[in-house]
């Protein structure tokens, strides 16, 4: 069962997502924040699987809600940031704070319970569209010094090259494995370690880090 913590200002926004996830057997809401202070108390009392995080809150704001949570739980919570705007510096504030996702105001439901499923799995980069978007842009924004740079590329090996850019893609475990003629689990395994080379928590951050060092374009 995945446990959600839904932090949004607007009640009909809250009651209206509450109603998708209730009626899908593997999601349950444990709790509803009205602004950052509640998501950052809910989330540290209630220890919900993934947060959907509404950016724009009085008072304490989607992105410094999630950075407490991140600096607080870790891993053991998932970040999907839930914006009215594809490209926004509140999105690129959320990303360098650990969000795991994005999410469209007004997707469907098909779509927003993909989307909260792949957090929960790890699976960061969601929407192709959305996230190659966000992170390019991003990327472009605060590029990494060259210096930098060239001694990233040499953290990897060949094969964690190619899985990272594949990743960057977007492509699925499933297809990074059929394009390289491996196993499925063979490319999780090189995933693992690649992930803790970079110091990345999951795909979207592992994709924002290969964009900055210039592996993935």
């Amino acid at each position: 069962m995945i446990r959600v913590l839904i932090a949004d200002d607007q009640v009909i926004m809250r009651a209206g997502l509450k109603v998708v996830l209730e009626a899908e057997g593997d999601l349950t809401v444990v709790g509803e924040a009205r602004d950052g202070y509640e998501a950052v108390e809910f989330a540290t009392e209630l220890r919900p699987d993934v947060v959907c995080m509404d950016i724009r809150m009085p008072g304490r704001d989607g992105i410094e809600a999630t950075r407490r949570i991140i600096a607080t739980l870790g891993d053991d919570v998932r970040v999907l940031v839930v914006t009215t705007f594809d490209l926004d510096d509140y999105v690129f504030g959320a990303l360098e704070a650990g969000a795991s996702g994005f999410l469209l105001k007004g997707s469907d439901e098909a779509t927003i319970l993909t989307a909260i499923r792949s957090v929960a799995a790890g699976d960061g980069t969601l929407d192709h569209r959305l996230t190659q978007r966000v992170i390019t842009e991003f990327a472009r924004r605060r590029p990494t010094p060259e210096q930098e740079r060239a001694s990233a590329a040499e953290l990897l090996t060949p094969r964690e090259v190619e899985i990272l850019v594949l990743l960057s893609d977007g492509l699925s475990n499933r297809e990074i494995a059929a394009r390289l003629f491996i196993e499925p689990t063979t490319v999780k395994y090189h995933l693992a370690g690649l992930l803790g080379k970079i110091g990345a928590r999951d795909r979207l951050q592992a994709a924002v880090w290969a964009f900055r060092n210039g592996l993935a374009s």
